[in-house]
């Protein structure tokens, strides 16, 4: 069995060996001081937690995000870690539960998770209520890392979380089909509702789709359609409502016009990130709105997949030109009542190097947040895209960063779902949803 056994050891080899050499260099951390010094040392409450302790630990994370890379990476730890292991906890597949249980466990204080793979979105709610330590930016090479996913991890000017991976939605589109009826992937919102009322219907096909169900993916693509447009929903510093906008409306216009004409189907009011990928890969879309990851299920072959090989990747369009999409991907947090925090320090820094980022790209189809991975020509030549994830990525803009987020979300989605039905004028959404926005605002 020479012939079988012997190539596989040295590829396991090659494959451990810039893991094991990340492994060595948190191993300094752990041998000597790791305190939380400089700014980021004190948060806007007092003093946070020094960083301290060594020993076993958790990493909470979604069950979504275990399947394929976490587990080699978590195992080559523990080998290299014995008083030191990690076990995995799987939270709930939906995000909203995945908060719900993350929130009711840090309100009370509990030590039962000590690293925590967080949604971008929650940086600030998580920091303000004083559920997780700010963390020096000298211990991570933040310079090396996508600026938009440092940015997801920045509250107040302060350091929260790692980045961990990064996403932007993408527009996929049937290449197969717009090379037949000769024409270009679209660039501009005209365009793309041109050949989704044109094209789409001479196969047999609906135009196009996203989240459009009344829930986070909704809000998700009302933002995109609002700054694609140049609009806003807050400013800067999340204290004030500038939805009330020309730019705003035209966003929203954009979508009640596909449902009102017909391009964008009635079916996608139900859709979420799963629903509207298995209508594109069944076969039933000429366009699809949505993250990354749908490239790597819509690329294998299988039973229902009609699309392999025969679909394509561009940016959003907007208005005029380029769009711009919600940023997406996690963190990684250290809670503020982890009795082992130095320990948790070292695993994030493990998990975040280059070596266990580029795991993160080709076994769990993630997008990472180190800059080199995206230009590297043997991850191109595996992912063809990764040029145009990037471009998405810079042009990204994370969603309003406020405390009050979950509530922001809601009224958005619900307000949003309405106009869609075409129970409710843009015009009137704006306005009622503005004033709504504000008052949650205030009580913030």
């Amino acid at each position: 069995m020479k012939g079988e056994g012997g190539p596989r050891r040295s590829a396991a080899r090659r494959l451990r060996a810039p893991l094991a050499a990340a492994l060595l260099a948190v191993a300094a951390l752990l041998t000597g001081g790791c305190g939380l010094t400089g700014a980021a040392a004190t948060s806007s409450s007092g003093p946070a937690p020094s960083l301290s302790g060594i020993g076993p630990i958790t990493f909470a994370t979604g069950k979504l995000d275990t399947s394929n890379y976490l587990p080699a990476l978590i195992s080559e730890w523990n080998r290299a870690h014995r008083g030191q292991r990690v076990t995995l906890i799987q939270l709930p597949d939906d995000t909203d539960d995945q908060l719900a249980q993350l929130a009711a466990n840090l309100q009370a204080k509990s030590d039962v998770y000590d690293v925590m793979n967080l949604d971008v979105i929650w940086t600030a709610e998580f920091a303000s209520n004083g559920w997780i330590v700010p963390l020096s930016e000298r211990l991570f090479p933040l310079g090396d890392f996508l600026r938009p996913a440092v940015e997801t991890a920045l509250y107040q000017g302060r350091l929260w979380a790692a980045p961990f991976t990064s996403n932007a939605e993408l527009l996929y589109y049937r290449s197969d089909i717009l090379k037949d009826a000769g024409a270009a992937p679209p660039r501009t919102w005209g365009q793309l509702a041109a050949l989704a009322k044109t094209v789409a219907p001479r196969y047999g096909l609906w135009g196009y789709a996203s989240q459009f169900l009344a829930y986070e993916g909704l809000t998700v693509n009302f933002a995109e359609a609002v700054q694609s447009a140049g609009g806003s929903i807050l400013s800067p510093d999340g204290t004030r409502v500038t939805l009330d906008s020309p730019q705003a409306r035209a966003g929203l216009a954009f979508l009640v016009n596909g449902f009102r004409d017909g391009w964008i189907p009635q079916a996608a009011l139900g859709f979420d990130e799963s629903a509207s990928q298995n209508a594109f890969e069944q076969g039933k879309l000429l366009f699809l709105n949505n993250w990354f990851y749908v490239y790597g299920d819509a690329s294998t072959p299988g039973p229902g997949n009609k699309v392999a090989g025969k679909f394509g990747m561009e940016a959003l369009p907007g208005p005029h030109g380029p769009g711009s999409s919600s940023l997406g991907g996690a963190n990684l947090a250290i809670s503020a009542f982890s009795r082992h925090q130095r320990t948790a320090l070292a695993f994030i820094r493990f998990l975040t190097s280059l070596p266990a980022e580029r795991q993160v790209l080709i076994k769990g189809s993630q997008p990472p947040v180190w800059t080199q991975l995206y230009t590297e020509p043997s991850l191109i030549k595996q992912f063809p895209y990764l040029p145009v994830l990037e471009r998405s990525i810079l042009s990204a803009r994370l969603r309003p960063e406020t405390p009050e987020y979950n509530q922001l979300s809601l009224a958005i989605s619900s307000w949003v779902h309405q106009a869609l039905m075409l129970r409710q004028s843009v015009n009137a959404t704006v306005s009622s949803l503005s004033k709504e926005l504000s008052q949650v605002v205030r009580q913030g």
